[in-house]
């Protein structure tokens, strides 16, 4: 489900802001940004989004806040003059020696970056993270909520299809009947009377479509089951579109009427549409 949010937290090296940034997936996959000093802390980092969402690709960018103020260095001033020492004895040996200042400061014992607390670091991080988790959390269910509007609107379509159909199937019979028996009286020869009737069960057992009809119905209450429940659902609501699906399927290869071919046809979209808004639900 595609969100984002921020959060900004004070740190032992500073000031940092935690930003996230979902996007649909059909499972969890976590992509962590973290300057240096942070890199020790991936693991507990990925844990904690681990708990709070089950789906989607998750960006999280840990980055300085802007005006934030520099990370205090310190330079170590008798290493720097012992190293000047060597530069000028040694430049009156090798004429075109140069020496970069920047080059001297990536020196080891140069420059010296203040000593963190790695436990107060790593509670920094994960406060900020959990802020930026909470806030993301919210957006999604909002967006939740307007998508379970969505899907229980395509559910009550397909409820009145089903039932539509219901309706029409004593029709069907009856035409199917008065087809098979114009069919059987254009022979020269009469029919027995018991093979028409073998006939005709075995026709209406080929076409009878109460079962798909019912598994249907079915579908329909527990999906809305399924958006009723305090848990991620999109792997169920997955399988139950597939479900929904094969049904329809099976509607189609059974018709023998064209108002329960352009049934099936009509499910099948309301299905796909369906199907591609629950790949927006974790």
């Amino acid at each position: 489900m595609t969100a984002y949010a921020s959060a900004e937290a004070n740190s032992p090296v500073g000031v940092f802001v935690c930003e996230l940034r979902t996007v649909n997936h059909r499972y969890l996959e976590i992509s962590p940004r973290l300057p240096d000093e942070l890199r020790p802390f991936e693991a507990a980092l990925r844990e904690r989004i681990a708990a709070r969402l089950s789906r989607g690709k998750v960006d999280c960018t840990i980055r300085p806040a802007a005006g934030a103020q520099a990370l205090q260095l310190t330079i170590d001033a008798a290493a720097l003059e012992r190293l000047t020492a060597l530069h000028q004895e040694l430049s009156a040996r090798f004429a075109g020696l140069t020496v970069d200042f920047a080059e001297l400061l990536h020196l080891p014992g140069v420059l010296a970056r203040p000593e963190a607390d790695p436990a107060a670091l790593q509670a920094a991080l994960l406060a900020s993270l959990d802020r930026a988790l909470a806030s993301l959390t919210a957006t999604r269910e909002r967006e939740g909520a307007k998508l379970t509007a969505v899907l229980e609107e395509k559910l009550e379509a397909i409820a009145r299809i089903v039932a539509q159909v219901r309706e029409w199937m004593p029709q069907i019979r009856a035409a199917l009947r008065a087809r098979l028996e114009a069919r059987l009286a254009e022979l020269k020869q009469p029919a027995d009377p018991g093979r028409l009737e073998q006939e005709l069960v075995l026709q209406i057992t080929r076409s009878d479509v109460e079962e798909e009809l019912d598994r249907l119905a079915t579908h329909v209450a527990e999906t809305r089951r399924v958006l009723a429940l305090d848990e991620p659902v999109g792997r169920r609501l997955d399988f139950l579109m597939q479900e929904f699906n094969r049904e329809a399927n099976t509607l189609g290869s059974k018709s023998v009427d064209a108002r329960t071919t352009n049934a099936a046809v009509e499910l099948k979209v309301l299905i796909e549409q369906m199907r591609e808004q629950v790949q927006n639900i974790e």
